[in-house]
């Protein structure tokens, strides 16, 4: 009994710990994390992110998530949640397989097509990429720059000189 009462109170002091090292909005952020699974949501909840840019969002994000404290928590979190739900991915693939199988039996083809989908989602086979494959040249950029000497009339300029830059 002693062993597992000491085992908690570590366990409490090092969450006590890595706590302190965080913000409130970088310890918000982890919550919010677990919460949605989306970076960039989570740190829109966390901070003040209103007026910003969505890809200074995603940015900000992005580096919170490379942060090697923020990622310690994230870990711990999903231990903790793993642990409290006492769920696994191997879990939920069996549920899915189980549901897939009963639709198939039933013939109700829809709930076949979203349960194969719900494992793609959770092994991450769903990812769309964009492969561009052939010969890709930059296509080429004009610019036009034209001085005067003089100030403009109404559609008159006098003495106008252009120059065509292509890059």
């Amino acid at each position: 009994m002693r062993v597992i009462y000491r085992e908690l109170l570590n366990k409490a002091k090092e969450e006590e710990e890595m706590m302190n090292e965080l913000t409130v909005k970088q310890s918000d952020f982890c919550l919010f994390y677990i919460e949605t699974g989306n970076a960039s949501e989570a740190y829109r909840r966390a901070y003040d992110a209103e007026n910003m840019k969505p890809e200074t969002v995603n940015r900000r994000a992005f580096d919170l998530m490379e942060n090697s404290k923020i990622k310690a928590r994230i870990e711990a979190l999903r231990a903790e949640h793993r642990k409290e739900h006492n769920i696994t991915v191997s879990d939920i693939l069996n549920k899915l397989e189980d549901i897939y199988s009963e639709a198939m039996k039933k013939g109700n083809l829809s709930s076949a097509v979203s349960a194969v989908m719900g494992q793609a989602k959770v092994l991450g086979f769903d990812k769309q990429t964009i492969n561009l494959e052939g010969d890709i040249k930059p296509l080429p950029t004009v610019i036009n720059v034209t001085f005067s000497d003089e100030p403009q009339e109404e559609n008159f300029v006098k003495k106008k000189s252009s120059i065509t830059f292509i890059i």
